[in-house]
């Protein structure tokens, strides 16, 4: 396994991954772990794999798990690096896609995963991050304001 970070919160140790395709029913099953996820999760296997390898071979897309020390997968993100002309041509990261397993929400490693995501965020040379909320996720956008983020901006969506 290819180890991209550590993280620590309340005594235990945690590793950083890249996902992989053997990971896709893990990271699936933490999205549909809240009462938003469980209502649209419900592609096939077949299908989160074959998007799992669109994401892959984007080189901007960073699909991300959390192990514990037993190897179980406790976490996963999506970070999306995207240059800009604004700004003077910089970099931002889109943060998407953030859950723990319930067994390790206030834990502490909510806050030690966006520590490692703003770190790798500026080794990649972006100087900015941002992220999207949905309406529903109230504890969520307390828990993005605590690290410092701001509802700056109103986001608009279309289905197609």
């Amino acid at each position: 396994m290819n180890i991209l970070g550590h993280l620590d919160a309340a005594s235990t140790s945690y590793s950083v991954h890249r996902a992989t395709v053997d990971d896709v029913a893990d990271i699936v099953a933490l999205l549909a772990d809240d009462p938003l996820g469980a209502t649209r999760e419900t592609a096939t296997p077949e299908q989160y794999r074959e998007a799992f390898h669109r994401v892959e071979a984007d080189a901007q897309q960073h699909l991300l798990v959390i192990r514990d020390a037993a190897g179980q997968i406790v976490g996963t993100a999506q970070l999306t690096f995207i240059p800009y002309l604004v700004r003077g041509g910089t970099i931002r990261v889109q943060v998407e896609a953030v859950r723990l397993a319930s067994q390790v929400r206030g834990s502490g490693l909510g806050t030690a995963f966006f520590e490692w995501i703003h770190q790798f965020a500026r080794n990649q040379g972006a100087q900015l991050v941002q992220l999207t909320s949905d309406k529903s996720r109230e504890a969520a956008q307390r828990f993005y304001e605590q690290l410092g983020y701001a509802p700056s901006h109103i986001g608009f969506k279309r289905s197609l």
